[in-house]
């Protein structure tokens, strides 16, 4: 049986369906962005957005692509560190209840909240307090976490600690697993640059990207983008929002559109887009089913609030894998 592990920062994500931006500018918040904040700012945000509608879910970049990999029917594992508190419980009990074995470590410093603010036209913002979450560290990796997996899919926004993130790629190579990476956010590129060129020459067989992150990355558009990743890698994913996607793999080169689909809340679309290609891939259905999947994942994630998709949806998807 084909078994995934994911690793990046645990977080849990509290939606909150804004009734207008005023919030966000009184909060300082660009809109749209994703902006690092400490205790006590993300106090201050779940103060002052109490009276709103919002709900909880365990959330992080590489936890949400995981929990579509499992919704699939995927064995999958996952790697992060959090909190002694309720919130870690929840994330743990989370991962437990969709089938996805917790490798966790727990901290004395408070769980990672990523609180996302929703805009009405379906925009979201982030203020992030990452907490414990960073503090999974180089030393917690044993070679036993990744015995048993065939691919292992990473978060960029580990890339922020260099040691750490060598050490998951050198170790997952070691142990003979695919290595897919999720750029995560065009900022993180840019701070990073050099080292993650590096990381992905070295180690790194499947790379995902949107649009500004391969601009971050390359400094071109992204078909030109898209080549220059696929030297570097054996399949480059440029996600290019409603123009859908491109995939690329040696000299093949396939273009994939998006499904019709209302958008509420993007959140979580790339994460998903991930899920249902890793899906085809590690099924070998082909590039183009595979992004057609990730396709159908994604544009049915954004009609709801959230990284998740509802359990009626997932059993349409379900249906669907095999008319692609």
């Amino acid at each position: 049986m084909t078994k995934v592990l994911g690793i990046g920062n645990a977080l849990v994500d509290i939606l909150t369906k804004l009734e207008n931006d005023l919030l966000l500018e009184e909060l300082k918040l660009p809109k749209g962005s994703m902006q690092l904040v400490d205790a006590l700012t993300s106090s201050s945000i779940s103060a002052k957005s109490n009276h709103l509608e919002r709900e909880m879910a365990s959330g992080g970049s590489a936890a949400n692509t995981i929990h579509g990999l499992a919704r699939l029917g995927m064995e999958a594992s996952f790697i992060g560190t959090v909190g002694n508190d309720l919130t870690g419980q929840f994330f743990r009990d989370d991962l437990i209840s969709s089938h996805i074995t917790p490798l966790l470590f727990f901290s004395e410093t408070p769980s990672g909240i990523a609180n996302a603010m929703i805009s009405k036209d379906g925009e979201r913002t982030f203020g992030t307090f990452l907490g414990a979450a960073i503090e999974l560290a180089a030393e917690h990796l044993e070679e036993e976490h990744f015995i048993g997996h065939n691919l292992i899919h990473v978060e960029g926004y580990l890339v922020q600690n260099h040691i750490l993130l060598e050490e998951i790629l050198r170790k997952a190579h070691q142990a003979g697993l695919k290595i897919s990476l999720d750029l995560a956010s065009y900022n993180v590129v840019e701070d990073n640059l050099d080292f993650l060129r590096d990381m992905v020459n070295k180690y790194v067989d499947i790379v995902f990207a949107n649009e500004e992150e391969a601009k971050a990355f390359t400094g071109k558009s992204p078909k030109e983008a898209l080549d220059e990743l696929a030297e570097m890698c054996d399949i480059a994913i440029v996600k290019i929002g409603k123009e859908g996607s491109m995939i690329k793999s040696g000299q093949e080169t396939i273009v994939i559109g998006i499904i019709e689909s209302k958008a509420l809340d993007t959140t979580g679309a790339g994460d998903l887009y991930a899920s249902g290609f890793l899906f085809g891939y590690l099924n070998n259905l082909g590039f183009e089913k595979s992004g057609k999947l990730g396709a159908l994942l994604a544009g049915k994630v954004i009609e709801g609030y959230g990284a998740k998709i509802s359990n009626s949806d997932w059993e349409y998807i379900r249906t669907q894998i095999d008319k692609l």
